[in-house]
């Protein structure tokens, strides 16, 4: 038996089994570094099972690993959840992740904290990483929470806010935007899509890369720390994503009802929280997938009406 060439870079990745976790596992994997990822609920056999509440489980594994880097993507990440369980989020949130930056530290690991737009209100974007933070839900001001927990035990972390994902879902609930695809599809009942909430969807493969690029950057300078943002760059609301999502599958979008007024039920969410990427960008780090062409091949998979793929595809 040949001996493997096992890369000497290595990085270990929280919420390996979640929509973002398996986009930045593969993009590390790919790209010659030895990753790790762990997981809880759905982690075997291919990753690591870790309780992040557990802190002897935490601190064996880092040590055992010696990770270089830790992308730490693990998350309560729903809001409405964040509101009826305030304590088991808190814990996963803001516990975890201070637990997890101090012994990144003990070994000297690079951590990247995901965090999210929603720690901003939304009233005055677009957001640099230097403005004031003002989270109008539970679940930003735990992900804000989280960035200060990480920052106070690992004052070399760094902090990536992202806003809405999609990408390839193992179940089209994994995220806010691949969701609407049934809505979309049925086009037998209308369906009512906010038109208020300003969105920027991102493709996590372009956030996996900007883990990826920033986590190499720092190996060769150690001044790359602190808070960052990347977004995709397309600006759109639900219903607008919806009737993409239409156009993109060639199915019809009359169906499709813009609701233009405040949501009123659920958690707070701001209106429009824009992020300010030039930081990341004048690093020379970033990569943005069309919208069209990131969803439909999140998408095509969970087709209803098989004859639309020779239209879509050929």
């Amino acid at each position: 038996q040949e001996d493997v060439d096992i890369p000497s870079r290595r990085v270990l990745i929280t919420g390996a089994t979640g929509l973002l976790g398996r986009a930045v596992f593969k993009e590390f994997n790919e790209n010659n570094w030895n990753a790790v990822g762990c997981g809880y609920r759905r982690a075997q056999p291919r990753f690591e099972q870790i309780n992040l509440l557990d802190s002897v489980a935490v601190h064996d594994i880092i040590h055992d690993f010696q990770p270089h880097v830790i992308v730490h993507c693990a998350a309560e990440r729903r809001p409405d959840v964040v509101e009826s369980r305030p304590d088991a989020a808190s814990q996963l949130n803001v516990a975890a992740s201070g637990n997890l930056a101090k012994e990144a530290a003990g070994v000297g690991a690079f951590l990247i904290y995901i965090s999210t737009d929603y720690v901003f209100d939304g009233t005055s974007p677009p957001y640099k990483e230097t403005d004031v933070p003002n989270p109008l839900n539970l679940y930003g001001k735990t992900k804000l929470d989280g960035e200060k927990a990480v920052l106070e035990n690992n004052e070399d972390a760094a902090v990536l806010r992202i806003p809405v994902l999609y990408g390839e879902v193992e179940r089209l609930e994994e995220s806010a935007v691949t969701v609407m695809f049934d809505k979309v599809q049925f086009s037998n009942k209308s369906a009512n899509m906010d038109h208020w909430q300003q969105r920027f969807p991102t493709n996590v493969k372009d956030v996996a890369t900007v883990c990826r690029q920033l986590a190499e950057k720092r190996m060769q300078d150690p001044s790359v720390k602190g808070t960052f943002h990347w977004s995709g760059n397309e600006q759109m609301t639900k219903y607008e994503m919806a009737c993409a999502i239409a156009d993109a599958f060639n199915l019809p979008s009359s169906h499709l009802r813009p609701i233009t007024d405040c949501p009123v039920v659920g958690a707070l969410r701001p209106r429009n929280a824009q992020l300010d990427c030039s930081k990341l960008e004048m690093l020379g780090i970033g990569q943005r997938t069309p919208f069209r062409a990131g969803i439909k091949e999140s998408l095509w998979p969970f087709l209803v009406d098989k004859r639309w793929r020779q239209t879509v595809f050929h």
